[in-house]
């Protein structure tokens, strides 16, 4: 259907070198859009990813950077704009995890959590909303989990689930603040999912809690953003998709 075609638009995905940001990248460009990968680390996945996205017959770039630095993010999007063209599309998928128990968790470990997930998810919104407001014109999904929404179960995880949390606030405030001006912000929020930074013998305990029976697949959450940045959610801002097997239903 022409409502979920995206060719023609420019996007822009975080953290693209593996898991859910590498299938949401390629999953984008699959739906007709040049996709820009950024990451901390042009080598491997995320020239990989670039790779994958140029056999499909799209433009990519591999971009490094971190989304912790404004002039790494200032950087990429002018990179972008000069050689794909107007940023259309942003998904804001870099993070990272941890587990620690509350009463002693180093200061340093809650700041990181803070740094990359809230930080970093606030400097890349705020980076790709300044070309996009400029045209009136533009997406961004933020992909934050359900972990903002419950407490994982016998994961000791205040500074993770709390980050997630501020990114769906974050989200649905960005969305009001723009929501006139031609820019939507949404999130999609993953469950229990098999990528490289969810491993382990718990994933059959993640998956007996899901009422599905099992993790996600990453390219299960391609679906969702690719709805979320097409057409066909023209009038949709502000929401928390969840994609999660069932799993906050329990």
């Amino acid at each position: 259907m022409n409502l979920f075609n995206l060719s023609g638009e420019v996007a822009l995905v975080t953290g693209a070198g593996s898991g859910i940001g590498q299938a949401i990248a390629i999953g984008l460009a699959q739906a007709g859009a040049d996709v820009a990968c950024f990451g901390h680390d042009s080598r491997g996945g995320l020239e990989e990813t670039a790779g994958r996205i140029e056999a499909l017959g799209r433009r990519s770039l591999a971009l490094t950077g971190t989304v912790t630095s404004e002039a790494d993010l200032s950087a990429a999007i002018s990179r972008i704009e000069k050689q794909l063209g107007p940023l259309t599309i942003a998904v804001n998928n870099a993070g990272i995890g941890g587990s620690d128990p509350a009463e002693t968790m180093p200061v340093e470990k809650w700041d990181r959590i803070y740094d990359v997930n809230v930080k970093g998810v606030f400097l890349s919104c705020q980076a790709e909303a300044r070309v996009m407001l400029a045209r009136k014109k533009g997406s961004i999904i933020n992909i934050a989990s359900i972990s903002g929404s419950i407490v994982n179960r016998d994961l000791t995880q205040a500074h993770y689930n709390s980050s997630k949390a501020a990114v769906i606030h974050l989200s649905k405030s960005l969305a009001m603040e723009w929501s006139r001006r031609g820019v939507r912000v949404n999130v999609v929020s993953p469950g229990y999912t098999l990528t490289p930074m969810n491993q382990g013998e718990r994933n059959k305990v993640f998956a007996a809690g899901t009422p599905m029976g099992r993790l996600a697949e990453p390219e299960e959450m391609v679906g969702p953003t690719v709805f979320l940045a097409s057409r066909a959610s023209s009038f949709v801002t502000g929401l928390d998709v969840i994609v999660d097997g069932g799993f906050v239903c329990w």
